[in-house]
């Protein structure tokens, strides 16, 4: 009798408990997808995929990964932003997120409001990157070169949004020179078409750019960093060139719908931070000199205040060079 008694109490209990909260203590039982809103095998794919592999051990489920890439990546986010509340559907977006609003004039989210914020994941600097065949040999060079032919040049990008993109229109107001930008759908496009010298010029991520310079197929010329970098140690960093406005860094953050319960973006966000401990996660960071974020940075806060803060400093600078999309 005094057996039923207490099933019957705990059955009545957890019966009260709301769906959610129920849900929650269980979640997650099934894969989790993360989408990358650009396409696979860019700079942004890569950290998805190694931080996503390394969160499967702490929620104990795969994560896999979704492209959906296109619109510099307003696509993939929508995609997420309409999708259910479960916490079953994840999106990993870079600094994008901050300058989508400036950039289009129609978005079907706001950054700001519509998403429940995981963490940061890491800062990934940049490099100033040419074709082979571009007579330059050092910045001082480049810089002479281009107000010489500064009608005659290309600066490729990988599509309105991306950080090739941000990181050329810095570089543009940092030496007051407009150069003609040739957008592509993607990060792969636009560096097959600077190795075969169809464009002349790149501003992109280390981890997408650095093979290439090691194999000496691209020239570069700086990096968009106050100091030299430990994977490319020959290569002067912004402040070095003179461009201090040219320090950027392109952050990575992890965002759920919004709605989604606490305790369930609470489990991730734990994933998540577990992950950035590990050494093979450090290890791969560092073989790029990119910065994994620190505990306190890997936070909702430390996601919201970031793009916050470049929502506001990035859309003036987008909107002073006057490069939209519909």
């Amino acid at each position: 009798m005094k057996l039923i008694n207490f099933l019957s109490i705990s059955c009545g209990l957890l019966m009260g408990l709301p769906i959610s909260q129920a849900g929650a203590q269980e979640f997650p039982t099934k894969p989790i997808t993360m989408v990358v809103p650009f396409a696979a095998g860019g700079p942004t794919d890569v950290v998805g995929r190694k931080i996503g592999h390394l969160m499967e051990r702490t929620l104990k489920q795969p994560i896999v990964i979704q492209n959906a890439g296109g619109a510099g990546g307003t696509i993939g986010t929508n995609l997420v932003n309409k999708a259910k509340a479960d916490g079953y559907t994840i999106l990993l977006h870079h600094i994008g997120m901050a300058t989508a609003p400036a950039l289009y004039r129609k978005l079907d989210f706001n950054p700001l409001t519509d998403f429940e914020y995981i963490g940061l994941v890491a800062d990934v600097p940049m490099t100033l990157v040419a074709k082979q065949g571009l007579p330059a040999n050092n910045f001082n060079e480049l810089l002479s070169y281009i107000k010489v032919h500064q009608d005659k040049l290309t600066l490729a990008n990988a599509g309105l949004g991306s950080a090739s993109h941000l990181c050329g229109m810095v570089l543009m107001e940092s030496i007051g020179v407009d150069l003609t930008t040739v957008p592509y759908k993607g990060t792969q496009p636009a560096m097959t078409d600077l190795l075969a010298g169809q464009v002349d010029i790149m501003c992109d991520q280390v981890s997408n750019t650095l093979p290439f310079i090691k194999d000496k197929k691209v020239k570069v010329y700086a990096t968009s960093t106050p100091k030299r970098l430990k994977s490319l140690p020959e290569v002067p960093s912004a402040t070095e060139i003179g461009l201090p406005k040219f320090n950027i860094l392109v952050w990575h953050g992890i965002y759920a719908p919004k709605n989604t319960p606490p305790a369930m973006t609470a489990k991730i966000r734990g994933a998540l931070q577990e992950a950035l401990k590990t050494d093979e996660f450090q290890k791969d960071m560092d073989a790029f000199s990119i910065t994994v974020s620190t505990p306190a940075e890997a936070t909702e806060k430390g996601l919201k205040s970031i793009l916050e803060a470049d929502t506001a400093r990035l859309g003036v600078l987008i909107r002073k060079a006057g490069q939209f999309a519909d």
